[in-house]
């Protein structure tokens, strides 16, 4: 994240520092001046940081930070100050987007510094000076661990800053006017930069503006020098992936190693027959047929001119090959312009011819993959087609089986169904002879009850008393039985045997 260090710092430390390398960016006199004021007791942590455009000028300072468990949301460290930095915060957010995310904090703000720390390409530090302590505070309490986005995972850590030393200026080329001049006003509203009315926000690129005015620049880039925080990644070769001798072709745009490396950049011209390569590191324009350069001009980088490559000059800078003798420059212009015509010329019709190429390379290519895709095709429609079929031949086995297993059930049940019908014949007949023997058993039933009931009345007839006679003679005479009437003419006959009975 930071490559931080945790180191003492001496009370006369940011003193011997600054009288020996100090050389603050004049946007910040009154931000380094008050902020130099360091407690210098206790442990901190030192962030060395570095702002400004590292191809002019670039300015370097340790900052140094209370530890992360030195300050909580319920207790915070004592005798802090003011200002806090808000440390790994993502390139892709712009100058207008941390000041959106700031919220209305911004306007108790009298001072944004954006830094890079050592080690974070992807990312930059805001150093924060607010009008007072309070807002300080509530500052840190409202976005420490908050999240930039919804929709990333990136959180702010805010950190209180004890101490800001810059530790010296290193130029690396001849600063412009721009870059080294002091800035009274803001080169968007052109008013004054005022720290009582309105916030300063000072870029990577040391280029000072109102928090108000660039809050609405939404480009990531500077306004004034075009320096832009996101630099672009190196390019690597897009086989093994090396950033060293890298060479891209002028024709397709093809990025591959040298041949000091892997060769795919040889490996490409031979697979293509584009010839011409650009080496990215010294802008040379490389000829595989003719094995040598071919470029005549290159861009000079200090003034963005174009010179050409092998023109030396006694007077003339030993590394970049361009001088400022008093020659006549109208003829020197005619002559350019006269060899930019041919070079223009020559190209043309170099990018012609190679386009002509690249145009038939393309063509075959297109074909091979046309017959190549009509060969795939038709070998997936036949796996298809075969694996389609596979699956029908299994549904229907399937099928069968399940046929074969209904008829042997079917076939089952009819067995099952002439055995049942036997079983309910016999049954049938059983209960047919169940309810004769029933019946006849009723009928002998009843006529016993018949006979029980007349030998009953009988014994009461006995019983009664009536003339001596007869009684006598009836008790003394015996009872037979008599057979069972099937009709009521039989009943008739039946009484009457029962007269000659008592009779007897």
């Amino acid at each position: 994240m930071l490559a931080a260090t945790t180191s003492a710092v001496p009370p006369a430390a940011s003193a011997s520092q600054e009288d020996v390398h100090l050389r603050t960016p004049p946007a910040s006199a009154e931000f380094s001046g008050e902020i130099a004021e360091s407690s210098g007791s206790g442990l901190t942590q030192a962030v060395p940081f570095s702002s400004g455009n590292p191809r002019i000028e670039e300015t370097r300072g340790i900052m140094h930070l209370y530890p992360e468990e030195v300050a909580s949301s319920t207790t915070l460290p004592v005798g802090r100050k003011p200002l806090v930095c808000v440390i790994a915060v993502p390139n892709h957010m712009t100058y207008a987007d941390f000041c959106r995310f700031c919220g209305a904090f911004i306007q108790r703000m009298l001072e944004m510094r954006i830094v890079r720390t050592d080690g974070a390409d992807d990312q930059y530090c805001v150093i924060i000076r607010f009008d007072d302590q309070i807002s300080a505070d509530g500052f840190y309490q409202h976005f420490n661990g908050k999240r930039f986005s919804s929709l990333e995972g990136d959180t702010c850590c805010v950190r209180y800053t004890i101490d800001v030393q810059y530790t010296g200026l290193i130029e690396h080329a001849q600063s412009s006017v721009t870059s080294s001049a002091e800035q009274p006003s803001c080169p968007v509203c052109l008013e004054r930069l005022d720290q009582d009315t309105n916030g300063i926000l000072t870029t990577i690129c040391n280029h000072s503006f109102h928090c108000s005015c660039i809050s609405k620049w939404t480009d990531s880039s500077c306004p004034v020098c075009r320096y832009c925080q996101q630099q672009p990644g190196k390019s690597t070769c897009a086989v093994c992936g090396t950033s060293e001798n890298v060479w891209i072709c002028v024709i397709c745009g093809f990025v591959g190693c040298g041949r000091y490396k892997e060769g795919h950049a040889i490996r490409h011209w031979k697979d293509t027959q584009h010839c011409y390569s650009l080496e990215l590191e010294t802008q040379r324009v490389w000829d595989y047929v003719g094995d040598n350069y071919v470029h005549r001009l290159i861009q000079s980088k200090t003034d963005g001119k174009l010179v050409e490559l092998n023109f030396h000059c006694t007077h003339a800078d030993e590394k970049y090959g361009s001088c400022e003798c008093n020659v006549d420059f109208g003829f020197d212009e005619a002559l350019l312009n006269s060899k930019l015509e041919t070079v223009v010329g020559e190209y043309n019709d170099l990018l012609t011819s190679q386009l002509d190429n690249q145009r038939k390379y393309y063509e075959s290519m297109l074909l091979e993959i046309k017959e190549d895709t009509e060969k795939e095709i038709s070998e997936a429609i036949k796996k298809a087609v075969s694996l389609k079929l596979q699956k029908l031949q299994i549904k229907l086995d399937k099928y069968i089986e399940e046929n074969k297993f209904l008829e042997d059930i079917n076939e089952n049940l009819l067995k099952n169904q002439e055995m049942w019908k036997d079983k309910v014949k016999l049954l049938e007949e059983r209960e047919r002879v169940a309810l004769k023997q029933r019946d006849e058993k009723i009928q002998s039933l009843e006529e016993q009850l018949r006979d029980l009931i007349m030998h009953i009345e009988s014994q009461k007839v006995i019983d009664e008393p009536q003339d001596g006679s007869i009684s006598s003679e009836v008790k003394g005479g015996t009872v037979l039985p008599v057979e069972p009437a099937s009709s009521t003419s039989n009943i008739g006959s039946s009484k009457h045997g029962k007269k000659n009975r008592r009779r007897n």
